[in-house]
């Protein structure tokens, strides 16, 4: 085992968890000093761990900004996933034996099963605030590093720092939708539930707002999908005043 592999190990997940962050501060955060922070850091960034973040010139200020580091790619997507390549090689190998059919039931099956999970588990959280702090405890024993925040209107900001299956979901963003589907679904009627960061987007993290609503109604993913798959045909207020289809009558004559 390396020699400095608990120290950096929880460097990374600073940085994974806070995003770009000073040598200090993260010293502080480990209880270190900042030169031997920094002696970390540098072996850290030799090794392709930590990359320097980009600096913003127009909120930086006068003179020299100090130094940001963050996670390179690598980083990003090897943090705590070491099966990420054999899910990906299954879906590769699911969608070409069954074909993109296939892999749609794979991922509705597993949405049903852990909307199955999480709806038991949200059972005795009656306040919106139990509710998110016990789906917080679900995804952290998932491993997506999930924290709550709340925010100025009476909701919360939901973040998953880590996407342990970040790698699947490149190839099958059909993993992305049940994941919203089922938040909406077991967070209740009463919310909602919008995705704020997105990972495969660009973003640094995934996150969503959680908020209460006073419709009474949380339209999930899947409604979304079917209302414009399916739009509602409009009833004709009445009858045609020439139908199509008219009586014909056959007269006689004795």
């Amino acid at each position: 085992m390396k020699k400095n592999a608990k120290t950096e190990d929880a460097i990374l997940a600073l940085l994974k968890a806070r995003g770009a962050m000073q040598a200090v501060d993260l010293a502080e955060k480990l209880s270190m000093t900042a030169i031997g922070m920094r002696q970390h850091l540098k072996r850290m960034s030799m090794e392709g761990m930590i990359q320097k973040a980009a600096v913003d010139v127009s909120v930086s200020g006068a003179g020299r900004p100090a130094v940001s580091w963050e996670l390179t790619a690598e980083s990003h997507n090897t943090f705590g996933d070491s099966h990420a390549l054999l899910t990906r090689d299954l879906i590769e190998s699911a969608r070409a034996v069954f074909g993109d059919q296939g892999v749609d039931q794979l991922v509705n099956y597993r949405e049903q099963q852990t909307l199955k999970n999480y709806t038991v588990a949200l059972s005795e959280a009656s306040s919106l605030e139990d509710r998110v702090q016990k789906l917080v405890e679900l995804r952290e024993q998932e491993g997506y590093m999930a924290s709550a925040e709340p925010d100025n209107d009476g909701g919360f900001l939901f973040i998953e720092n880590h996407c342990p299956i970040c790698t699947a979901a490149t190839i099958c963003q059909g993993f992305c939708r049940a994941e919203l589907s089922v938040f909406r679904s077991v967070l209740g009627p009463d919310v909602d539930v919008e995705r704020a960061e997105y990972l495969l987007e660009g973003g640094r993290r995934c996150s969503y707002r959680i908020r209460p609503n006073t419709s009474g109604h949380s339209q999930t993913t899947e409604d979304l999908r079917q209302s414009k798959s399916n739009p509602e045909k409009e009833t004709p207020d009445k009858e045609p005043e020439h139908p199509s289809h008219q009586t014909r009558y056959l007269i006689i004559e004795e």
